[in-house]
């Protein structure tokens, strides 16, 4: 996996200060996408051992709430299969702070819609908040907190998953 870029004091994407991964490659291209640029799978840098540990530390500080997965699209094949390790890495040495994700698929019924391959169920484990759906240009609007178009959803994927019932995270 490549990365496009790693923001360590973000506050735009996701609650509280948090450091943010913007993975490359997305196969969607959605009109309009801020991060054109990261549509390519082999743009960036490669995601190495050097990276996750620069990413930790970044996270380590008391005041950072999380760590955030944009792109590109964290959800592709090729993407998963390097932040699934990497998250649950993430999980045991910092328990009490949040993962964001972002992702173009949208979520139904304990997967991800349109694909549901290797890895989704098990990545979505270790997600708390995920922001879905496709941006959608003609539904932009710059007066919602953490997404770009009316159509994405802020969902609480924790308790979804444990309701089965969509339960939207109220910012």
């Amino acid at each position: 996996m490549n990365y496009a870029e790693i923001k360590k004091c973000d506050i735009a994407n996701g609650e509280g200060v948090r450091v943010s991964l913007f993975v490359s490659g997305c196969r969607r291209h959605c009109k309009g996408c801020f991060n054109a640029v990261a549509w390519d799978f082999s743009y960036g840098k490669p995601f190495t051992e050097e990276t996750e540990a620069e990413i930790f530390e970044a996270l380590s500080p008391d005041y950072i709430a999380g760590l955030s997965l944009l792109g590109g699209d964290p959800f592709e094949p090729e993407n998963r299969a390097a932040l699934l390790p990497f998250l649950k890495r993430y999980r045991q040495r910092f328990p009490q702070k949040s993962v964001w994700c972002y992702t173009g698929y949208t979520y139904s019924g304990g997967t991800l819609k349109e694909d549901d391959g290797e890895g989704v169920r098990e990545l979505l484990k270790e997600i708390d908040i995920l922001v879905d759906g496709p941006f959608i240009e003609e539904l932009k609007d710059i007066r919602l907190k953490f997404r770009g178009s009316s159509n994405q959803r802020i969902l609480d994927l924790k308790r979804t998953m444990e309701s089965g019932n969509i339960v939207l995270y109220l910012t």
